[in-house]
């Protein structure tokens, strides 16, 4: 489609969409939640040039924390805009067959129309509204009569703006949902596309972050499962909506502080775990393999887990009380977040002192393999063939040791842990605080030095690792697999309750008669 030179208006209609219920809502503006308008609009405008005057806003891992990124969108796939490129031209299910079959003439009866009725869902910026500590140039602004009383407006579109020139500042229209439908215009394969193909859309205008957000989530998220990490990534948007935490019972907050210790764990520079988590779950990132959604799990499965008598009989440290007639452990997140670090650098420590013949074959296989690999952090701890960094070794590590402290909590004295020790306001100042005051309590030091040395000596390597024998390799392949989760507890606990520290053994030994393992 050729730039539009001049100015030109598109008509729309004006919905009215308010609830008197709805003026009792408490806005926000300092927490991008201000009052919107009471309607929007709808209309229809070609593909391409919607697309020319769109952008998007897209989640990303190089922030300061999860709630510091005021992104909305998933990572483009690029082959879902071509999938719905070719779904366009031909429908479906011709747009999903192989190459081989689309080229062939004997698919050519699936061919269908590629209908997309759907609404691409946008918001039109306003002047007052900044991206990135700017605002959009006036004469790119999109402008609205809205005349009073009328239910049927004009907008009218910038000229010779295109989204794609690095020069322009902020594009005018911003895409809360349909980018992939959006970018199939123009992919492969549909550059044939006319320029009359027009597109429904629904257009909020001056719509904040956070509502665009709660749109994201009720049309992708609720209603059907998309990319978990993401979907948990948008926590810290959406947390403060008191319709989630009421609508999604208790659990919304064990997953909500779940995430939160993630999101520490990940930013928190001296975390054994700083940047190595997958926050968005996206493939291919080496040295962060176990996925955001995959650490929550983790984490509703042992410290954040309720205790329960009859199902849970042993819950987790986080998750409430610590039994029948035992206090709530008084925590806060950032305290949480430093038991987790401290134990894991304790654990680091422990396997980089480690020579035991799984740790001194791993740090073979990465010298012989890769001797220049400018990462040159321990294969035993951060390596790709380590469970410990995949999802059914960090399960089993997380779930060992919470129930090592859970039922050695009073012992520990855990509970009095947070008396007299304050908070620094800042995240890594409070966690760097905390874990000072924790090395201080003698017995918990040493109780969690004790089993990260032992829980340094049991195996931690995959299936696929190099140089295993048959017999370790089917062992191994035992672990993978929604079974493994139990088998693998199961190993590491049996090999602490072995050990020849009694503090250790001892504790092992009742969590597996808790467990009945």
């Amino acid at each position: 489609m050729a730039l539009v030179t001049e100015r030109r208006s598109i008509p729309a209609l004006r919905v009215q969409q308010w609830l008197p219920e709805w003026g009792e809502i408490e806005w926000k503006p300092d927490e991008h939640r201000a009052q919107p308008p009471p309607f929007f609009y709808q209309f229809s405008i070609p593909a391409c040039e919607l697309r020319r005057l769109s952008g998007v806003y897209r989640r990303r891992t190089n922030r300061d924390s999860a709630a510091s990124d005021l992104g909305i969108q998933r990572r483009h796939e690029e082959e879902r805009s071509l999938e719905i490129g070719r779904f366009l031209r031909f429908g479906y299910p011709w747009s999903n067959l192989s190459q081989r079959q689309r080229e062939s003439a004997e698919f050519s009866d699936l061919r269908q129309p590629g209908w997309l009725p759907t609404a691409i869902v946008v918001n039109v910026l306003t002047a007052e509204q900044s991206r990135d500590e700017q605002t959009a140039d006036p004469e790119d602004l999109i402008t609205i009569s809205d005349g009073p009383g009328s239910s049927v407006v004009e907008l009218l579109l910038p000229a010779g703006f295109d989204s794609k020139w690095k020069h322009r500042r902020i594009p005018p229209i911003e895409v809360i949902d349909g980018q992939h439908r959006l970018w199939a215009f123009g992919a492969h394969g549909t550059n044939n596309t006319p320029p009359d193909f027009e597109v429904p859309v629904v257009a909020f205008h001056g719509l904040a972050l956070s509502w665009q957000a709660y749109l994201f989530y009720t049309i992708n998220i609720k209603p059907k499962k998309i990319n978990a990490s993401l979907a948990f990534d948008l926590y810290p948007l959406l947390r403060a909506e008191e319709w989630l935490e009421k609508s999604e019972g208790h659990r919304i907050y064990q997953e909500t502080r779940a995430q939160e210790i993630v999101d520490m764990l990940w930013s928190y520079r001296d975390s054994p775990w700083h940047h190595r988590i997958n926050m968005l779950g996206e493939p291919g990132h080496t040295g962060r393999q176990v996925t955001q959604a995959a650490w929550i799990r983790s984490l509703l499965a042992s410290f954040v887990k309720r205790w329960d008598a009859a199902r849970h009989p042993i819950g987790g440290l986080f998750g409430g009380r610590l039994g029948a007639d035992r206090p709530v452990l008084p925590w806060n997140r950032s305290q949480q977040a430093a038991f987790l670090v401290f134990f894991g650098n304790e654990l680091r420590r422990a396997i980089d002192n480690c020579d035991e013949p799984w740790t001194r074959a791993l740090r073979e296989t990465q010298q012989a393999s890769a001797p220049d690999s400018p990462d040159s952090k321990d294969p035993a701890f951060y390596g790709r063939h380590n469970l410990l960094n995949q999802d059914q070794g960090l399960r089993a590590l997380l779930q060992t040791v919470n129930d090592l402290c859970f039922t050695r909590s009073g012992a520990l004295s855990l509970v009095y842990l947070h008396r007299d020790i304050g908070g620094f306001g800042e995240m890594g100042a409070d966690i760097r605080h905390y874990i000072a005051h924790l090395r201080k309590h003698e017995p918990l030091l040493n109780f969690v030095q004790d089993a990260a040395t032992h829980l340094a000596t049991f195996d931690w390597r995959s299936s696929k690792a190099p140089g295993l024998s048959a017999d370790m390799q089917i062992l191994k392949s035992g672990f993978r697999g929604s079974g493994g989760y139990t088998d693998l507890r199961k190993a590491v606990l049996r090999h602490l309750a072995s050990t020849p520290s009694t503090i250790i053994s001892d504790a092992a030994g009742e969590v597996i008669r808790k467990l009945s393992y």
